[in-house]
């Protein structure tokens, strides 16, 4: 048994209870180990330098991502169509997709999320249903973890999921996804006039729907903390009572923008790099969302399973 089937077996005999940080202290100890070969000066740089990229080169995903990121690469569809097949070819889940090694990681991940929100006691949890992807720094995969976790999400028989690019300063889900980036997150708090569904893309796959993050705003902290920011989380998170939402952030290390949105949602999950991400920058991304009542870790690009799949290991 793996230790992400390990973890997702905790999960069910534990209950829909917000995470214990000791045993994401034990996730940490993991890391460490993985992590030997980085030294202290190097952690301790990459963890407050937010011009500096985090060490390790690129997994052949990430890399198919950076192409991904050109307009060759996707064509832009302007009424909301994925393009599925190149999806496919980036390791991303897709509904017609066999079964797979990626898609089954993601529906251990998802479970207790889904039941941290609608299970009895989840109303003790606030905006439980809003949940954020993040990592310390850049390069992690969190934006591959966050379009996966929607994908599985949205593949489910009783749910709709909203996938929101929250990355405000390097926003990227479109240009993965192939859709056309116009007004999005920032637009509607800019603009008294503009209603949410003005700006939501309804994609081919059935029960997804993206939001971009819209115009570049040099304010665009002072506006994820704003009171309207505040008043379009609880629209998004109470308007239908089967949606989950998903926000792909920013690095946590790396932005002030990051850090305003974790404070507003109800579960954030932090995307750590194997071998990749320091451990002191791992440890002060958890020290500034332990306000959060559930956090979860995911230990992205591990080379655990045969062939060195890109996907890692699962913490709760």
């Amino acid at each position: 048994m793996s230790i992400i089937e390990k973890a997702a077996e905790k999960i069910g005999k534990e209950g829909k209870t917000p995470t214990n940080l000791s045993i994401i202290e034990k996730a940490i100890n993991k890391i460490e180990e993985k992590n030997e070969t980085s030294s202290n000066f190097a952690a301790e740089k990459a963890a407050t330098d937010s011009s500096q990229e985090p060490l390790g080169t690129k997994s052949a995903i990430e890399s198919g991502f950076d192409q991904a990121s050109s307009p060759s690469a996707v064509p832009v569809s302007t009424n909301g169509t994925i393009n599925l097949a190149k999806l496919k070819q980036l390791g991303i889940i897709t509904p017609d997709a066999e079964k797979t090694q990626i898609a089954e990681e993601f529906r251990l991940i998802k479970r207790p999320l889904i039941n941290n929100v609608f299970s009895p006691v989840a109303g003790a949890v606030s905006n439980s249903n809003l949940i954020m992807i993040t990592s310390a720094l850049a390069g992690e995969g969190k934006t591959f973890c966050a379009i996966n976790l929607a994908m599985s999400i949205a593949m489910e028989m009783d749910h709709t999921v909203l996938l929101i690019d929250a990355d405000v300063a390097r926003p990227s889900i479109p240009s993965y996804l192939g859709l056309k980036a116009e007004r999005g997150l920032l637009d509607v708090l800019l603009d008294d006039k503009l209603e949410l569904a003005d700006v939501m893309i309804k994609t081919n796959v059935e029960k997804l729907s993206i939001l971009t993050s819209g115009r570049k705003s040099k304010h665009a902290t002072e506006l994820l903390a704003s009171q309207s920011m505040s008043d379009l989380l609880r629209e998004i998170a109470h308007r239908y009572s089967d949606r989950i939402v998903i926000f792909d952030s920013p690095p946590l290390l790396q932005t002030s923008e990051a850090h305003v949105l974790a404070s507003q949602m109800g579960q954030i999950v932090l995307v750590v790099a194997a071998e990749k991400t320091p451990q002191n920058a791992v440890k002060e991304a958890l020290r500034q969302i332990e306000s959060c009542d559930i956090v979860n870790l995911i230990y992205n690009k591990a080379s655990t399973f045969p062939g060195g799949e890109y996907y890692g290991h699962y913490y709760s």
